[in-house]
């Protein structure tokens, strides 16, 4: 059974940092892309950031600058650090494992963690 765990997330003030992490069990984590997401209050949920199973990092308009992913196969961890976090970075950020593809587009994501909260504050 696939179980991805988020934590990590928190209360900070605008200008501050965070670093989330997912720990990723039941499946062959270094074979899978994994990514980001973020739902805020009233809104869709939206990509952050993807990395694929060789470690190549893409990020959304708003993450990229500032957001770093990362993964480290050999804990089965994802990570995602956040800097210069803005008020509008509040959510509930959600660790997804293994990209479904169309063609060369992903179109989702077959696992999915609960989800941690992050605050930031003016």
């Amino acid at each position: 059974q696939v179980h991805l765990v988020e934590s990590g997330g928190g209360s900070v003030q605008a200008g501050g940092s965070l670093k989330l992490s997912c720990v990723a069990s039941g499946y062959n984590f270094p074979n899978c892309g994994m990514g980001w997401y973020r739902q805020a209050p009233g809104k869709e949920r939206d990509l952050v950031s993807l990395i694929s199973k060789q470690g190549t990092a893409t990020y959304s308009d708003s993450a990229k600058g500032r957001f770093t992913i990362s993964r480290d196969n050999a804990k089965n961890k994802l990570y995602l650090k956040m800097e210069s976090l803005k008020t509008e970075d509040t959510a509930v950020y959600y660790c997804a494992a293994c990209a479904v593809y169309s063609g060369s587009d992903i179109i989702g994501h077959e696992y999915w963690g609960q989800g941690t909260q992050v605050t930031v504050s003016s």
